[in-house]
Formats: structure tokens, C-alpha cells, sequence
């Protein structure tokens, strides 16, 4: 049976035969949920109790299983975020081993291309952006649209790697501060935010238009060059510059609301219709 193997809209999932394949970038390398392996790969309808039982069959994996496995925190189907067990590719083929099903071997293939590929972006990192550009061209996306989309990535990877030096976290206190740029910003939480846009498990970014995502990108921007300037440690300090930086962004979006009459935020996504259709469609007047 022919694999049907695809790239989906956001960096933090795949699709391999239809099946949604949760994964995380961790130690330079993509991680894969091991439930969803479970899920592409057999037809159980309780994926734990099959690993319960595939590790009952297989006693060196078992032994080996929590150097195997790593909890990492992935998009649950309720939208939020929760630590699930992932694999490298290494891991993935070695649970692989233990599952004796048919759609294994594409499954196999499919490992082997994005681990090649990955290899290929690293040597040359021109090739990441040129295949993150076709996806979203695939997409329906526009030229101008995508490279805004693509700026605010470096943007955000900037004031990470910012975080990551200063001692905050990855996962949660991301999140938090995430969170705290984004009310300051647009008055709402990513979540509220994707409430707002309707959106479930999309990836709100994708569902942006410019000036979203040119906000979004101030307050991001702003908030590295504050937590810099004011050399913050720790989570409190740059808690507190992530709150600084969105109030910069909010204040220049109030203002150009208010000269405009137009507002930046709104709740169209681009679920149903390309980004490319709707580029040209009014933007809803301030009450």
C-alpha cells in the first residue's frame, strides 16, 4: 500500500496515512509521540494497553524503555498542552521492531526521509526555509504573507534562545511568558486568542493576517530588547519584561486602531478559506 505521507501546516506535527503524529524538537533532534506510533501503526483501540502489552512481549524493551522514552509536553486533543512519552527516530524504529503490522515499513520510510532531511537543513539551513515557504505556499498562503510568518519565526527563536540564557525554562514558564506578551499585546492569552479565532488544535500564527503578526512580533522584539537592556535573571524579572515589552506592542496597536478605525485583531482564520483569498477582504470596523 502506497504511504500517504505529508508535512502539516505547523512544525509541531506530521500526518503519515491520514493518522495526526504529535512531535517536539528536543536535543537538536525531532521526538515523536509514542501513542501516536501506536495509533498509525496497529488498528487498537487502547493504544496504553497495547504498549503494556507490546513491552510484556518484548522484555529488552521493556528493561530499556525509560531510556528509550522522554516526556515531552505536546498538544493534547484538548488543545492543551500535556507531557506524553516520545521517541527519537532511533527509538521509533526500535518500537517498530515490536509491532507486527504491515504499515510498518512506510512508516519506516517516512522516518528515514525526515531524519535525511533534517541532516540536509542542517548543513545548509537555506533548505528549511525554502521548504518552509513552499508549505505555506501549498497552503494557499501569499508572498507577502509568508514572509512576515517567517520573519516573526526568527523573532520568536531570537527572544527564546534570550530566555533560555537568562534561566527561564522551556515549556511552561515559555508559556506563561508567552502568555503575559500576548494579553499586553491584544488583551487576550494564546488560548483566549484561539477561542476568539475559533481555532482548536490549528497553530494560531497560521490564522494571523499582517498586522497580527507584525504586533505579535513587536511584542516579541520589544520584550528581548527590554529583558537585554535590564540584563533580567530568572523567570520574575523576565516575567516582568515580557509584560513591558506587550505593553509596548498594545499601545502602538490601540494607537493605529484608533487612527484607522479598524481593529487588528479579528476573528477570521483561514480554515475554510486560503489566507491568499481572503488578503483583500475588509477588516471589521471599531464599534
Amino acid at each position: 500500500m502506497e504511504a500517504q505521507i505529508m508535512e502539516a501546516k505547523n512544525n509541531a506535527l506530521a500526518v503519515f496515512q491520514g493518522r495526526n503524529i504529535r512531535r517536539a524538537w528536543h536535543n537538536k533532534e525531532w521526538w515523536f509521540s509514542v501513542i501516536d506510533i501506536i495509533l498509525a501503526l496497529t488498528d487498537s483501540a487502547d493504544p496504553k494497553q497495547y504498549i503494556k502489552k507490546m513491552r510484556s512481549r518484548d522484555p529488552a524493551l521493556d528493561v530499556n524503555w525509560g531510556t528509550i522514552c522522554t516526556p515531552l509536553e505536546l498538544i493534547a486533543p484538548d488543545g492543551k498542552k500535556r507531557e506524553a512519552n516520545c521517541v527519537n527516530t532511533e527509538g521509533a524504529f526500535r518500537i517498530i521492531q515490536s509491532i507486527p503490522s504491515p504499515k510498518a515499513e512506510p512508516f519506516k520510510l517516512w522516518l528515514a526521509k525526515v531524519g535525511y532531511e533534517r541532516v540536509q537543513e542542517i548543513e545548509n539551513p537555506e533548505l528549511a526555509q525554502k521548504r518552509m515557504r513552499q508549505t505555506y505556499k501549498d497552503k494557499g498562503y501569499s508572498d507577502e504573507w509568508i514572509e512576515k510568518r517567517i520573519r516573526g519565526i526568527a523573532v520568536r527563536d531570537e527572544l527564546t534562545g534570550e530566555w533560555g540564557k537568562r534561566g527561564v525554562k522551556e515549556g511552561k514558564e515559555y508559556s506563561i511568558l508567552t502568555g503575559e506578551i500576548s494579553k499586553a499585546t491584544f488583551g487576550m492569552t494564546p488560548s483566549e486568542y484561539k477561542k476568539f479565532k475559533n481555532l482548536k488544535h490549528e497553530n494560531l500564527r497560521d490564522h494571523m493576517n499582517d498586522l497580527e503578526l507584525i504586533f505579535t512580533m513587536l511584542g516579541e522584539a520589544s520584550t528581548t530588547r527590554i529583558a537585554r537592556n535590564k540584563d533580567a535573571e530568572g523567570f520574575v524579572e523576565n516575567k516582568e519584561a515580557a509584560k513591558e515589552g506587550g505593553t509596548v506592542a498594545g499601545i502602538a496597536r490601540k494607537e493605529l486602531e484608533q487612527r484607522s478605525s479598524e481593529k487588528v485583531a479579528t476573528p477570521e482564520n483561514y480554515i475554510e478559506t486560503k489566507e491568499s483569498q481572503k488578503r483583500l477582504s475588509p477588516i471589521k470596523k471599531l464599534d
